[in-house]
């Protein structure tokens, strides 16, 4: 029933589109409903993100702006979803996306945002997310055709290496198989360890390691609990060696047809969205990592990431050349 009312909303926004095309203001004074896509469960910060997201754009439109959030990958995985997203007469308008795939789609600007150990501590990070820098990369994947528009910056809590045994160093890297996303960044770092790549869907990372077919993978710590990794990996290195950066992405032909009041509707709400996983976010990882500890997580402490940087030292540098001056304004903002 869920998943036919689902249909029915998008089905109801799509006809919108169709019937208002080649109007100025294709959406203008409609009462619309825009499908969003969340991969991680209810509750988690992402999660909590979309919520806040969904509410404050119903309140600031009236209701005449509805926003049918789908949560834990019921719609599909985060790759199959952009993919969808990114289609003419699409269903799904809306989606939280890690920045690695925005990356992926060739986003040189968004790759930035990836690199390992560009963002010191969060503090760092959201200076950066309401600075004139982060719009840019925003507005990147509309301006070069992609078909996605970004809305606001979320942020996961740093991410993390987990393993079904103790990893210590980078070193212990040498070898195991490690999970990681499609971009160019992550085979980078695994390159950098000397890890055997594994590509893995997320919806099916917790079989992989169950089965042996990824030894580890890297996860936020709130995200590593609520997807009960622990349970078969339970050991975490903390390196830190990303910020899990996500982007609420909308669909380039959605954008299109929305007003100018529509529009600064979804981007006001995307500023108190941002406002809230600020803070949720970091109440989440703290208290994962208390959950976690008591349910038999093993943490390593990383006292000095000379070592973990001097590894990804070649995808840094290389990364880094695809903006120079925007990536080094963004590390200047840590100042």
């Amino acid at each position: 029933m869920k998943k036919l009312l689902t249909v029915c909303a998008a089905l109801t926004c799509v006809l919108g589109i169709i019937s208002c095309k080649g109007k100025k203001d294709g959406l203008a004074g409609q009462e619309i409903t825009l499908v969003m896509a969340e991969v991680n469960l209810e509750g988690t910060i992402s999660a909590q993100m979309d919520q806040a997201f969904k509410e404050k754009v119903e309140e600031l439109s009236g209701g005449k702006i509805k926003i049918d959030l789908q949560t834990g990958g019921i719609l599909g995985d985060e790759e199959s979803v952009m993919d969808l997203l990114r289609k003419p007469g699409n269903t799904i308008h809306l989606q939280r996306i890690s920045a690695f795939n925005v990356a992926a789609l060739g986003c040189e600007k968004s790759s930035l945002l990836v690199i390992p150990f560009t963002f010191a501590n969060k503090d760092h990070f959201w200076k950066f997310a309401t600075s004139e820098a982060a719009q840019s990369i925003l507005n990147e994947p509309y301006e070069d055709g992609v078909g996605l528009k970004g809305l606001f910056y979320g942020e996961e809590g740093f991410r993390n290496f987990f393993a079904t045994k103790k990893l210590s160093s980078p070193q212990d890297f040498n070898g195991i198989k490690l999970r990681i996303t499609s971009d160019p960044i992550m085979k980078g770092i695994a390159s950098g360890l000397k890890a055997n790549a594994v590509s893995v869907g997320f919806a099916d990372l917790y079989s992989a390691l169950q089965t042996g077919i990824a030894d580890a993978a890297d996860q936020p710590l709130a995200n590593y609990l609520a997807n009960h990794f622990h349970n078969i990996a339970p050991y975490m290195v903390l390196d830190g060696h990303t910020l899990g950066v996500t982007e609420v992405v909308i669909a380039s032909e959605t954008w299109d047809k929305l007003s100018k009041e529509q529009r600064q509707i979804l981007t006001e709400a995307g500023r108190y969205a941002g406002e809230v996983c600020r803070k949720v976010s970091q109440e989440a990882e703290d208290a994962a990592k208390a959950q976690l500890l008591a349910e038999g997580a093993v943490f390593t402490e990383v006292s000095d990431l000379t070592p973990w940087q001097t590894a990804s030292a070649d995808i840094i540098a290389e990364s880094a050349k695809a903006a120079p001056e925007l990536y080094q304004e963004i590390l200047d903002l840590a100042k």
